[in-house]
């Protein structure tokens, strides 16, 4: 039996991680079978995808096996917002138990939701996630995700608890909180953004703690891509193994895919969740090995399904099974996107959400650009605003009192709190092309 089943500490056997080392046939049979009924489910319940696979001359029946997926109409990101916020539902009201939202492009948040068994099969994968990384019943977690309307804080919460660990709802944020949390509660694992995890281990040496000496052992990291050299660093210098997870909202949070102690990719929970690789420009499916766009299909999703989600996300599903024993493919890690969408601490960020808040302040300019940088291992992220003459040049009081308003603004539309910078008309260059609104100098 592979030992990531024996994951309790006193020797027990966990069967949801059963789940990961079905065999591939079996591992088929299930995916059709949740497939057809989903693809039922969106055509009795959900009128936008029963006009999308009409006008693709399909049914509720369209799907006879598995390779017909590639027929079905793909989903995206526009979709939740024009459909903003109930439009996708194939559950009605009295079903659904959570919502769940994240940022959308214009400020309205993208709104998901699910019914009783959607949280259980979400707490499913994200328990067999962190028996993926080595976690078992004993273990204490640190969980430093945001809690809130954002999936990374409640998922990660119950797939703990499901394992049978010891939970921190310590949430995000608070610095020398977190630390003394570590050292005093003796966490084994801590859940948070890698960048986050940075900050912290170098916040904790200047308090004169070394991370190494205290029992944390494994850190499960996710929201936002991060390299092998990231990694690396969080390794050495912190004596902790590092894993990666990944999953979006849309589809049902953290829980779609996660590392196990190969460090080879990442796993996909393919019962739930169906992975196909497309060329994002003609939308044809690629062979394994080959990479393209993620898209996914959630197999289980009862209040909310995704059919052919878009995730723009760029990756390669590898071929080659896994040393570890797991017959769940894996995708390759994902460190890029094919859109302009950055991500800051967690929180997806489009510049366009920048742009709608300032225009709707006074006294600004349709000028802008977003700076990224790197302090003290974490991300940040500052905007510089063109002001029209006449604010620019007037009192110190009128400038705060401007930059306030659109402060606030920028929090408003897209949820975190990020810098600001206000210069005078023509201060930011001009492009004769697509304007250049985004500086990434997290590298530098």
């Amino acid at each position: 039996m592979p030992k990531e089943l024996w994951n309790d500490a006193a020797g027990g056997f966990h069967p949801i991680s059963a789940s990961d080392f079905l065999p591939r046939e079996r591992l088929r049979e299930i995916q059709l079978r949740r497939l057809q009924a989903t693809v039922a489910r969106v055509w009795d319940h959900v009128p936008l995808m029963r006009q999308r696979l009409s006008a693709c001359e399909l049914g509720r029946d369209a799907i006879g096996r598995l390779a017909d997926i590639a027929r079905l109409p793909f989903t995206v990101k526009a979709d939740l917002r024009d459909t903003y916020p109930f439009g996708l539902f194939a559950s009605p009201m009295p079903e659904v138990v959570r919502l769940h939202a994240s940022s959308g492009t214009t400020g309205k948040p993208i709104v998901v939701a699910y019914t009783e068994e959607d949280v259980q099969v979400w707490a499913e994968a994200m328990t067999r996630t962190f028996a993926s990384c080595g976690l078992h019943r004993g273990d204490i977690v640190q969980n430093a995700f945001g809690y809130g309307l954002f999936t990374g804080g409640l998922g990660a919460h119950y797939g703990a608890e499901g394992l049978g660990a010891t939970v921190i709802p310590v949430s995000g944020g608070n610095t020398e909180r977190q630390i003394m949390l570590l050292r005093d509660f003796g966490a084994t694992a801590i859940c948070c953004t890698p960048s986050f995890f940075v900050h912290l281990a170098e916040k904790a040496r200047e308090m004169g703690i070394d991370l190494r000496t205290l029992p944390l052992r494994v850190g499960v990291f996710g929201a936002e891509p991060w390299s092998d050299g990231m990694r690396e660093r969080i390794e050495t210098e912190n004596g902790i193994e590092a894993f990666d997870i990944y999953g979006l909202s849309e589809i049902t949070g953290p829980g779609v895919a996660a590392e196990c102690s190969e460090h080879d990719g990442l796993h996909v929970f393919e019962d739930h969740f169906y992975p196909e690789i497309i060329d994002a420009e003609t939308g044809l499916p690629l062979p394994d090995g080959e990479e393209g766009e993620l898209v996914l299909t959630t197999l289980s999703k009862r209040a909310m399904p995704m059919i052919r989600y878009r995730t723009r996300d760029i990756t390669a599903i590898l071929p080659e099974p896994c040393a570890c024993g797991r017959t769940l493919r894996r995708i390759r890690r994902i460190a890029r996107r094919d859109d302009d969408m950055f991500i800051i601490r967690g929180v997806n960020v489009f510049p366009s959400q920048v742009e709608s808040a300032l225009l709707e302040v006074e006294g600004t300019l349709p000028h802008y650009q977003i700076v990224l940088s790197r302090q003290a291992g974490l991300d940040q992220m500052t905007v510089e605003v063109e002001v029209t003459p006449e604010v620019f040049s007037d009192k110190v009081r009128a400038l705060e009192a401007l930059r306030g308003r659109i402060a606030h603004a920028i929090e408003h539309t897209i949820g975190i709190r990020v810098g600001l910078r206000l210069v005078g008309p023509q201060s930011i260059p001009r492009s004769e092309g697509k304007a250049k609104r985004l500086i990434d100098r997290r590298h530098d």
